[in-house]
């Protein structure tokens, strides 16, 4: 590099390898030394090379370049991208660099500032590098500008539309320099807009289906708003939509969401479900419908809504959704259409099939036996196609009619069986299903009947426990397993389950360390047909509901101890089964529904499931009638817990009520104390009449004095923490609830109690701010917010986050309060409460409430900052509150 740098009008060059830390990993330090040395000289050899390229600093892989003429910086990048493409690096190592140009004003520091050049544009060119994937260059439309009438020969420029550049507020519009021959597409920028999605990442690859994504692509361009692809199940209808919504990423900024109904049974619980895969798990006492219509109104957002079938009496939402957002559209896998205005149906054929000829070539243009060769390789990787097998590979493809999930389960036989040995025992089973059922489609038939020989090669002990495996909605752990189908199996529970995993029928993976199984959902239909013939259902349903009571009365306990986030990861994976179980039990066993109830709920409330939790709770509470009084005052305080965490104060107070009648007639004094103190939050939420906050008072001063006569600490310190949430109107009652606050805190940290530690902490910092102590409050809240995120206590970490607010306000850092409340908002909206919402009123000061509502002339200045707080996510939104608690 010369001694003077360009001035004027420049181009910025930026260059690094992507993924050379993992790289580095692999390689070893010496190794990939080699590596690097190879790419800085290919590097240097070809953007100096004819195109007067300046290097300004290069640091470990990464490359700053500057040129005078935007032409000369285009041709020198698409000639490194055609060096790298073409070379062979050491140790095999897979180079893909990274680049980013842009064009703007050169302006060199001054010799005493340590830096090389100055300005906005040189950050602009950074960031530009930072959003493109390795092996491709990205231009911003100033460079265009300039070179799109003077592109080297092979070269030509893509739009990729406007994208927002960190620390910038001002879109840019990118482009992608396309070089011949050298790879063009690559996944969506890495830019602040980038869509949101929660596809499911695929294991396997998609094969064949080109001519049905394309048409599904263009439907839902073209303006189709629901696309609903039907067919029987195994047809391939999931993974299809997942492809089609993958191509359609670019046309949705506001995200595209995938909806799993697999697991739900009950209509009502499908826009729940909705709302959680939006990020709006919990939505307090608005209606959830109206919440998620309002959320959708001005997005333009793709739904994936899979497995409607056994929930089309739901149908009728997904049409006021999609009226309600017109940016909105859907694509929705179902066995049957959903016969509502506007659906356009879709029926998704079998694979191509091979031509008649069955040779190996023939073979290879049906996407068919492309699967099945696959399939059967992942199961034995020597596996080939030869002359001698290609015709019992397409006969076998053939009998199944091309249905994917068919010709996967038979492609798993080859670990023991020949194709040509498939396909006799397939002929067979199709021989016998030619006499069922004549009202099914004949894809229906033919996939039935591929299980059915599936389940035909079982043993006797394994044919039953794969029904008895269809209890449990979404999987289960290996040891829950045992104990729900094991009993009279006749054999090893786990030898037996290890001989489905083998046959394909049951998958298996680790969640948190732990074996897990499940079926996929059409299997699983399967199973559920087998398990109504067992004369021993009933008993199996009774043990997979007194399984989920076990687990929950377990480990219910601990959620109050230093496992209370193993815990709750531990009830979340069965989330699913204890719904079944409640289900179950409402009609079967009412003491079951009931001990589920009690043991649940503060699972429901903790996770964000608290709209799922008083669906079930309501229907419980209408079977309980006439179960043990006590276990059914449990369930109604559970009920109430439910309610109150909901904001419905209305029905909390009711049922608290009721629990508190029922222990005052027993002559309980703790469970009397437990219902007052419980009762007492009915009445205690900010801006009550007095007549309201005495009740409450009262209600609280009569459960301490029974604790305290009981020397129950627990309790006590229950109750000191109610009696903080009194509104303090003078400084003696602002000391006085200091004190509780304080003595709250050290009888709960003695006790071990994270939750209540948490919540008593932050009432101590609210007290402390009341006495004007910012820094005491700042303690109190930091460690308040641990514990919270260490349990993943979402409702919890949204009102500290708040408490943070309020406390940047009152430091006079108004961009960080407005930050604070942007990232609390973000996470109200995904897990807070009717009641989470009236706390976070309370602890805001006007001004930051102000700035959370759209038009507020203060929101207009510092919207950029409360964006960015609702962009922090969890993690980095606590990591910012905590940055000044050190």
């Amino acid at each position: 590099m010369g001694a003077t740098l360009p001035t004027g009008t420049v181009t910025f060059l930026f260059t690094d390898i992507e993924g050379s830390t993992e790289l580095l990993r692999s390689l070893g330090t010496d190794a990939y030394d080699e590596v690097l040395v190879e790419h800085g000289r290919l590097m240097r050899g070809a953007l100096r090379e004819g195109s007067g390229g300046r290097e300004v600093r290069v640091e470990g892989d990464s490359f700053f370049v500057v040129f005078s003429s935007a032409q000369a910086a285009v041709a020198a990048v698409a000639g490194v991208q055609r060096a790298l493409a073409s070379t062979a690096f050491p140790h095999g190592a897979n180079v893909r660099v990274r680049m980013g140009l842009h064009t703007g004003e050169g302006r060199p520091a001054a010799a005493e500032a340590g830096a090389d050049y100055v300005g906005i544009d040189v950050h602009r060119a950074a960031r530009i590098a930072a959003a493109a994937h390795g092996g491709q260059a990205v231009v911003s439309a100033s460079t265009r500008s300039l070179v799109e009438d003077a592109l080297p020969e092979g070269v030509s420029l893509k739009d990729l539309g406007t994208h927002r550049l960190k620390d910038f507020a001002e879109p840019e519009r990118l482009y992608q320099l396309v070089v011949d021959g050298l790879p063009a597409h690559f996944p969506p920028l890495r830019t602040l807009d980038r869509t949101a999605n929660n596809l499911p990442e695929q294991l396997t690859t998609f094969i064949g289906r080109e001519r049905e994504k394309a048409e599904g692509v263009r439907l839902l361009s073209d303006g189709t708003r629901l696309l609903t692809l039907t067919g029987p199940g195994g047809t391939g209808k999931t993974r299809l939509s997942i492809e089609i919504a993958s191509e359609l990423l670019e046309r949705f900024p506001d995200g595209v969401y995938w909806v799993p109904l697999g697991p739900l049974s009950d209509p009502a619980l499908v826009v729940p479900t909705i709302a959680t895969s939006l990020g709006l798990q919990d939505l307090g006492s608005v209606p959830v419908a109206q919440r998620v219509a309002e959320h959708l109104r001005a997005r333009s957002a793709l739904l994936v809504i899979d497995n409607f079938e056994q929930l089309l009496p739901a149908a009728p939402v997904v049409a006021e959704i999609l009226k309600a957002a017109p940016s909105v559209r859907a694509i929705v896998s179902s066995r049957a259409p959903l016969r509502i205005y506007g659906e356009s149906e879709f029926p998704v054929p079998p694979l191509s099939l091979p031509e008649p000829s069955y040779g190996v070539e023939a073979l290879t243009q049906s996407e068919a036996a492309r699967l099945f060769v696959e399939r059967a390789r992942a199961t034995r990787p020597d596996f080939e196609v030869t002359a001698h097998n290609a015709a019992a590979i397409a006969e076998v493809v053939r009998r199944v009619d091309g249905l994917p999930l068919a010709i996967e389960l038979a492609a798993a036989r080859v670990k023991l069986l020949t194709p040509e040995a498939i396909a006799q025992r397939l002929g067979h089973a199709l021989d016998l299903l030619s006499a069922g059922s004549r009202d099914l489609p004949d894809r229906q038939r033919t996939l039935r009947g591929a299980i059915a020989w599936s389940y035909d090669l079982l043993d006797p002990p394994a044919r039953t426990l794969f029904a008895r495996l269809a209890v449990f909605v979404d999987g289960a752990d290996v040891e829950d397993v045992e104990a729900v189908c094991g009993p009279g199996l006749g054999a090893d529970a786990l030898d037996v389950l290890m001989a489905l995993v083998d046959h394909s029928l049951v998958r298996q993976r680790e969640v948190g360390g732990v074996p897990r199984v499940r079926m996929l959902v059409t299997i699983r239909e399967y199973a559920l047909e087998r398990l109504e013939e067992e004369p021993d259902a009933r008993d199996v349903r009774r043990r997979h509901a007194e399984r989920c009571v076990a687990i929950l009365e377990a480990v219910g306990p601990r959620i109050f101890g230093p496992e209370q986030k193993t815990v709750l990861d531990r009830i979340e994976r069965d989330a699913a089964n204890l719904r079944a179980a409640v289900e179950w039990s409402v009609a079967n066993d009412p003491t079951a529904a009931a001990r589920l109830l009690r043991a649940a709920w503060r699972f429901w409330q903790m996770r964000g499931h608290l709209q799922e939790g008083r669906l079930l709770s309501d229907r419980v509470l209408a079977a309980i009638g006439g179960i043990d009084a006590d276990l059914r005052a449990k369930a109604i305080e559970a009920a109430g817990g439910i309610a109150y965490w909901q904001g419905d104060l209305e029905a909390a107070e009711r049922w608290y009520a009721a629990t508190l009648e029922h222990w005052r007639g027993r002559g309980d004094e703790r469970e009397t104390a437990n219902a007052l103190y419980n009762l007492s939050f009915a009445y205690l939420l900010p801006q009550a009449e007095q007549r309201r906050l005495d009740t409450g008072r009262a209600a609280l001063t009569e459960a301490l004095g029974i604790y305290r006569r009981l020397g129950d600490e627990r309790g006590i310190a229950n109750v000191l923490f109610g009696l903080v949430n009194l509104a303090p109107d003078s400084r003696e009652e602002v000391d006085a609830a200091g004190e509780n606050a304080r003595e709250a805190v050290a009888l709960n940290r003695r006790l071990g109690d994270p939750f209540a530690l948490g919540w008593s902490l932050h009432m101590r910092g609210l007290t402390d701010l009341f006495r004007g102590d910012p820094r005491a409050a700042r303690d109190g809240f930091a460690e308040s917010l641990r514990l919270f995120h260490a349990a993943a206590d979402v409702s919890a970490i949204t009102l500290v986050l708040t408490d943070f607010a309020l406390l940047a306000m009152l430091d006079g850092d108004v961009a960080r309060a407005t930050r604070l409340a942007g990232a609390a908002d973000a996470l109200r909206e995904r897990s807070g409460t009717g009641l989470v919402e009236g706390a976070l009123d309370y602890v805001r000061t006007q001004r930051v409430a102000e700035l959370r509502y759209p038009g507020d002339a203060e929101i207009a200045a510092h919207r950029a900052a409360y964006d960015e707080g609702r962009a922090l996510g969890t993690e980095a939104a606590v990591a910012y509150a905590l940055e000044d608690a050190r």
